[in-house]
């Protein structure tokens, strides 16, 4: 059952990290230091007071960053990436027990990959903000992202197997609306 957990723990994490990079780091950072959770070995580092100082100071200038105009689209270029790694090291920060090679492998391509599928998804709504109201909604897809992050990540560490299955249907998701977009602009 640990393995389960462990890896719908890893799933709604990388998913939470589709929307805000690193508000999903912070929250597991916390939930460590207040002994919610256990990271694998060689991930004991996100469980740290430096840690905490460095995911604090940079969801702080993410979230603000959201919010200035123009700054919130050049920001989603570089966070799709970004959130691919957020995704890829909070998956394998809970797969204890699995060999490496494994939990790499599920790491990279259900964490990462999950992790830039919504966040590119993300990515598209601010620009269809963008174009259709100049950029003055920005800020309200921002909050709700800003919020689904932060929930989804503090019910992941709550009811991992409920959020990790509920973020796999957001994956799928969002993937079958990516895919349906890439065929119509062919």
């Amino acid at each position: 059952m640990e393995y389960v957990i462990g890896i719908f723990l890893g799933i709604g994490l990388a998913a939470s990290s589709g929307f805000r990079v690193f508000v999903p780091l912070l929250i597991v950072n916390i939930a460590s230091l207040a002994g919610m959770v256990n990271l694998t070995s060689g991930f004991e580092w996100m469980g740290s007071w430096s840690a905490f100082a460095v995911f604090l100071t940079a969801t702080t200038a993410e979230i603000g960053a959201y919010y200035i105009p123009v700054i919130d689209n050049a920001l989603d270029t570089i966070a799709i990436p970004l959130a691919a790694i957020s995704g890829t090291l909070l998956s394998i920060a809970f797969m204890t027990d699995f060999p490496p090679m494994v939990r790499w492998t599920l790491g990279i391509i259900v964490g990462g990959g999950g992790a830039a599928i919504i966040k590119t998804g993300s990515s598209i709504v601010r620009l269809k903000s963008t174009a259709f109201t100049a950029g003055y909604a920005n800020w309200i897809v921002a909050t709700f992202e800003h919020i689904v992050s932060a929930v989804l990540s503090v019910l992941t560490i709550l009811i991992p197997i409920v959020t990790g299955f509920a973020s796999v249907l957001l994956i799928g998701y969002f993937s079958f609306r990516l895919s349906k977009k890439l065929r119509t602009h062919r």
